[in-house]
This record gives C-alpha cells, structure tokens and sequence, in this order.
C-alpha cells in the first residue's frame, strides 16, 4: 500500500497522503466520510478505449481535448468530435448537439456537457461555506446528491463541484465556495460532495462526475485579489492546501480544474509538477485534467498592442503555440474555451514539441470518463422528463434544503437569552436583505430562480401566528463589479425612521443585514470586510429602540462585526442559505430547530488581523499584548479573533469531559482511539460538535499550535451523554516536509478535545521508534 524507509530514527513514507491513504477503524461521521472509494480500473472499459483511440486521426484526437462554452459550440463542432461543452442548460439544446455527435461524426464519440452546480442547480442549498459551518458531512452529500440528480435530468453529466480550496483570505470572494481555513473539514467535505453526485456508480442516469478545483492553492491570492499569485513552501502547500484534493480523487472523483493562478511563479494549468508528479504520479490519478476559463491562454505574454489580443498575462509562454506545447506536456488534458491545442496541435506534434504519447494520453482519459459515465451507451436527453418541472424542486428536495440551511447556521451570540423569539409575539422584519428573494440564493446560484426563494419576511410571517410588518430600513446594490459603487449601499438613514417605528409597534425584532450575493464569489474580492454602508447605524438605531432583537447574517465570508456584537443582543451567521433561507431562519429563531452550526472559518476583530487562521506556527515570541518585543499589534489590545474556528452557541449547554487515550504509546504505525464524553447540561435538547486537534510540540519543522483531525456533531437531550470516539494514526501525527515527504517523528503528540479550537482539556501519547 505504501512505501518507508527510516532514516535518521524518522519514518519517511513515500506516498501517504495524511488523512486520506490509511485505513481509519473508527465510527464518526468525519472518518466514515474520508474512507477511500475509488476502485480499480476496469478492464473492459480500458479495453474499449483503447479500440477507439486506435481509430482515431490526429485531427479528432485534438478535437477531444477541446471544451467550449455554451456560446461557442456549433453543429460543425458537434460533427467533428468535440470532447466537451460547458453552460449548456437547454436540453434541447444538449439533446440537439449530442444527436449530430452521435450519428454524424466519424466515430460516434458523445460529448461531455458540464455545469457549475456548486451548491445546487435548481434547488439550490447553502453555500459551500455555510454548509461547512454544519460540520456535518451529510449536508454536503445531500447538496450533491440532488444537485447531480437535477443536472443530469436536463443531459448535463459533469459538474464543476466541489470547489476544496482552503483560504485563509476573507477579502478573497471565492472563500464562499469553499469550505474555510481548515484542510482536513475540508478533506471531509471535500469527499462527501464527491460521494454525493457519484455515488458508486456515475453511470447511473442521476448521477454526474466531479470536477475538483482549483489544483491548486488558489486560495491565498495576494491582496485577497482573485486571481492572484500564490508563493509557499513545499511543506506548506502539501500539509495545508493539497489534502483536500486527496480526499476528492479517493472518493472517486475522476475530473480535475487546473486554476488561473501562478504557484511559485508557474501556472496551475502548466505546472507538471501539481499535475503530472502529484497528481497524476504519485496520486494515481486515472481522470482527466481540464483547464479554467482560457486559462491556457492566459499563460502567454501579452504582445504589444494588436486589434486582436485576446487573453494573456502569465508570461511563461511567449505565444499560442507555446501556451499550449506548455499546457498539455504538464499534464492538462482538456482546454477551456481556448483553442491553442486543437489549433497548433498538428504543427506541434511535426516540430516535436508535443509528442503523440502525450497527446494520446489526454485522449485516453478523456475517453475513459465517457465510458465511465456511461455517456456511450445512454447519450439523449429524455425530452419529457427534462421539460416536467416535477423533475426539480421537489417537496423532498425543499425539505432537504431547509434541514441543510438550518443545520448551517451559527449562533455566534445571545445575551439574555434573547433567542429563541416568540412566535406568538408580533415581530418586526427590518433590514435590507429582510425581503430579497435574490440575495438568499448566494453566488453560483446554478438554475435557481429568486422566485424559488423564501425570504426572511415569508418565513418569519408563516412561521409566526402573530403580525409580522417590514420596512427595508435602507437598500444594497446588486451592481456587478464594473458597475459597482460603494456609496450605492445602505446610503442614507431617511428610510431609519419608519424601521424605527415598526420596531417600536413591535414586541421583537429580525434585522436581516449582510451582503448581497454579488458581493461574493468569482470576482468578487473586497478590499473590506465590515458590513456595506450604513448597515451598523441601522443596527445601532433598532438597538435603540430597547426592543429584543436578533441580527440575521447573510454573507460569503468572514466579517468584521465588532460594532455588531457591541450593539446586538443576539447574532446568527445564516450565510446564504438557499431557496429554503426564510424558512429555516424562522426555525432557528422561533426555536423550532437549535442551532448547532460552527465557524468553518475565523473571524478577525479588524481587517489588519488578516490572515488569521487557528492552525497558525508557533513563534519563539508568542502574543503578549502587556509586552512589547512580541508578535503583537500596537494599536489592538487583543491578538485573538472575534470568533475562532468551530466557535458556535446553542440555546443549550454543554459540556465536553473525560478525554481518554486507548494507550499512552504507540508506534509510527500504529493508531491510538481519543474518547470524550459529551453532555448537555442545560434545559433543551441540541447539538454539539466534539472536536480533537493535535499539536507536535518537539518536530524538524515548527507544527502548528494546533491541527483538527477529528469532529463529530451530536444530538443530546437535556441531562443526556454520549461518548465519541476518533482513531488517530499516521495520517494525523505526521506531516510533510520541505522534500515532499511524509515524515512520522518519534515523540510526544498533545491532544486537545472540545467544542471549538480554543479547547483546553488536553492529554499526551508518544509515538516510539
């Protein structure tokens, strides 16, 4: 299964992958989820590719590893062999080019369609950053079952989903597809999505293949501007951003995104050593790779100025020609919009720059997911049932949303018990996004339409048997970014005065204030991070009224929200939670579900924090904020976040005890289980998250303070207990080193267990020799 050798007393292991290569014994959702399942090749599907790539021109060959838009493809490209079509939705369409593909090209080779079903395509759930607030892995499996489902009922049967960037980057618009700062919740969630749209079988009629992206460490741009550079260590991308990627390619996922960005000066999608070395050598990695957004393109030099430009940036190519001869020899097997390797690929191959082999095997994989996906034998569309809007939307589906939304959400404050509201008191719905449709279904919001969204007056009013009145209090701008203008947001207080007085007729208060989903995802960076316009002041002038209150969330990211903590009795992180947000919002602040959601993600005091992270190094002058000559802020009394990772409320107690190890050594190969036990100690049943963290404090390269590796979220009555139990082995006492090596040092290992990364009940085991 793996390769070791020793040296100097330390085992080297050649390719494990922590978190992901070794067999975990234990029962929680966390580890049940990371369990490898991708299978061995099959014969026969080998054996058919290669019969159809033995047939195949050079011409088709590269007509296969070229994928383009929705707005590009036309019936001569059907005819000719395209491999792939993105952002087609229409199934007519889809239905149209894939019957010219398969009945008047020369070898009847059916087109791969695409889609970006990121948290949905029609019934959209939270997003991926909200649902990793769940710590649930079922949410996402759910997400991705029915997202897969949806698409592939209209032909589409890839999806470019799930997004497993860490970031540690709230500027970053992107951080709102992802699943936080933490690599191994997001290896879990990462598997889960896979799992999800998969299933054992994506042949299957309602299943789709994934895409993982974006390979790789597109998360920490420069400046938190898309699109950015990106420069680590060896140890740092394969310990912090790479383990994600693992987790989705053992769960079986057999396509992968190449990013736009540089790593280490080398663009992701012509970098052979992420491509071909990792991923496809050591990971064994049997799918194809496709290329983003013209990111192939983008690796040229930009030319002085011609009429016809057209993208360029990266300047590791000087031309066409070179950007593809670039691309394909590391490893990208499918080019995105552009059309350097169709184009040049002929001229390539004469002048050796591209060999056939190379080319063959892009074709190869390609082709393999096809059969894989069963496209040969089931390539049409079903007409009726694509056209029956029974077919999306579904009272199941909308429970599942709702179950998903409500999961994901994060109470992050309640003094005096402010929460849960009555729902039999008249309530005032007061805020901006307090009606907005639109805004509830987040960036990438697939097929989704704002009529199919509830919105946070609907949910209140329906949830309450009492008056429910609005006012928006002030507006924010659905600008996209050329068109955007700050002061265009919350801009006045003349709409102050009748949000006061509804308020004031009132008996509580849900002001719903955040971001708009414009302001988050692809392009969509900020420079600030504090809530848009006058938002605080509105939120200081219902505080004003003395009314109980509850300030509702809906953001793609990290805020900064001490003024709001400072100003609100009670806080709730919604997020963006889909087309199910009013009513799961209702369910949470009436008290019909308690929350149990926790931070996936930091939230910093201040702008200047950032990055902030929980699983930072260690330094030799640790933050003393009474000393000088340490690694503190001068003008900030405090080094700690406003809420750390896995922080989260409940309208319950809890209490975390009783940490116990199976041994209190254990060899490099061998695995320890860590048990503690769980108890709701207060009044009402809830959910708890458990949580164990690792900490080497004796290693040739400084670990951080603390690495999660292991959760489970459970549900207790009032009094109740339960035991959980984490089977800790190499995968989670190791760690990469600078040569790519994983490396398990003898030594001790400290363990933390709690309900967020601030645990303090603690327990060591070494690791022997």
């Amino acid at each position: 299964m793996m390769s070791a050798t020793v040296v100097a007393g330390v085992l080297v292991v050649g390719s494990l992958t922590a978190g992901s290569v070794l067999a975990r014994d234990g029962g929680s959702a966390d580890e049940r989820a990371l369990a490898p399942t991708r299978g061995d090749p099959s014969r026969s599907i080998e054996h058919r590719v290669d019969r159809l790539l033995s047939q195949m021109t050079t011409a088709e060959k590269l007509q296969q590893v070229q994928l383009l838009s929705d707005g590009q493809i036309t019936d001569a490209d059907a005819k000719a062999g395209v491999g792939g079509v993105f952002s087609l939705t229409d199934p007519a369409k889809i239905d149209h080019y894939q019957r010219i593909a398969m009945t008047q090209s020369r070898l009847h080779i059916p087109i791969l369609f695409a889609y970006d079903t990121i948290h949905g395509y029609r019934t959209i759930f939270p997003v991926p950053l909200g649902a990793a607030s769940s710590f649930d892995p079922d949410v996402a499996k759910a997400d991705a079952t029915i997202g897969a489902r949806e698409s592939t009922t209209v032909g589409i049967k890839q999806i470019y989903s799930p997004m497993v960037d860490v970031s540690h980057e709230p500027r970053w618009g992107r951080i709102v597809e992802g699943n936080g700062e933490d690599p191994y919740l997001g290896s879990v969630f990462a598997a889960a999505r896979v799992k999800g749209a998969q299933g054992n079988d994506y042949s299957r009629p309602d299943r789709a293949v994934t895409s993982v992206k974006h390979f790789v460490a597109y998360g920490d741009p420069e400046g938190g501007r898309d699109y950015g550079t990106t420069d680590m260590s060896e140890q740092t991308l394969r310990n912090l951003y790479l383990p994600p990627f693992k987790a989705a390619v053992d769960a079986g996922a057999d396509t992968v995104m190449c990013s736009f960005n540089s790593l280490n000066g080398v663009p992701g999608c012509a970098n052979g050593y992420t491509e071909t070395q990792i991923l496809k050598r050591e990971w064994g990695f049997d799918g194809f790779i496709e290329s983003d957004y013209t990111a192939v393109a983008e690796t040229r030099a930009c030319p002085p100025k011609t009429p016809d430009e057209g993208p360029c940036g990266h300047g590791t190519a000087a031309d066409g020609p070179a950007a593809a001869a670039n691309a394909l020899t590391a490893g990208t097997d499918s080019e995105m919009v552009s059309t350097y390797i169709r184009d040049y690929g002929k001229q390539l191959l004469a002048d050796g720059r591209i060999s056939m082999k190379r080319l063959d095997d892009a074709v190869r994989r390609i082709l393999r997911v096809k059969f894989r996906a069963g496209l040969f034998e089931r390539p049409y569309v079903d007409q009726a049932k694509a056209t029956d809007p029974a077919s999306f939307l579904t009272t199941a589906d909308r429970t599942a949303a709702r179950t998903a939304a409500a999961r994901s959400m994060v109470l992050l404050q309640n003094k005096g018990q402010t929460l849960p509201l009555d729902p039999s008191k008249k309530t005032a719905v007061i805020g901006p996004l307090g009606d907005a449709q639109h805004d509830m279904l987040g960036p990438w919001w697939g097929k989704g339409e704002d009529a199919d969204a509830v919105s946070v007056l609907q949910g209140i009013t329906d949830g309450s048997s009492a008056t429910t009145t609005y006012a928006q209090g002030c507006a924010l701008s659905n600008k996209e970014p050329a068109d955007y203008d700050p002061s265009q947001d919350c801009p006045s207080d003349a709409g102050f005065a009748e949000a006061v007085a509804k308020a004031n007729a009132a008996d509580q208060v849900v002001l719903a204030v955040g971001e708009t989903r414009e302001m988050s995802g692809e392009a969509a960076s900020r420079s600030t991070i504090d809530l848009p316009g006058k938002q605080q002041e509105l939120i200081d002038a219902i505080a004003a009224t003395g009314k109980p209150f509850v300030v509702v969330l809906f953001n793609g990211r990290p805020l900064t929200l001490s003024g709001v903590v400072g100003s609100a009795p009670a806080v709730l992180e919604a997020w963006f939670p889909g087309v199910e947000a009013g009513n799961a919002v209702a369910d949470v602040v009436f008290g019909k579900v308690n929350p149990g959601g926790k931070l996936p993600v930091s939230f910093p005091q201040t702008l200047g924090q950032v990055p902030i992270y929980y699983n930072h190094e260690p330094t030799g002058r640790p933050c003393d904020v009474t000393q000088k000559y340490n690694s503190r802020y001068r003008d900030l009394r405090t080094c700690d976040p406003l809420f750390p990772f896995g922080f989260g409320l409940s309208y319950t107690t809890f209490d975390v005890s009783d940490l116990r190890l199976s041994r209190a050594s254990v060899s490099r190969r061998g695995s320890v289980v860590a048990s503690m036990k769980v108890t709701n100690t207060g009044d009402v049943a809830g959910d708890d998250v458990a949580q164990v963290y690792l900490h080497d404090p004796v290693a040739s390269i400084s670990q951080p303070v603390r690495r999660l590796r292991g959760f489970e979220r459970v549900t207790l009555e009032p009094g109740e207990s339960t035991t959980v139990r984490f089977t800790l082995d190499a995968s989670d006492f190791g760690f990469y080193d600078n040569r790519g090596k994983f490396v398990v040092e003898p030594g001790a290992i400290q363990v933390y267990a709690g309900d967020d990364s601030t645990a303090t009940l603690t327990k060591r085991f070494e690791v022997t020799r």
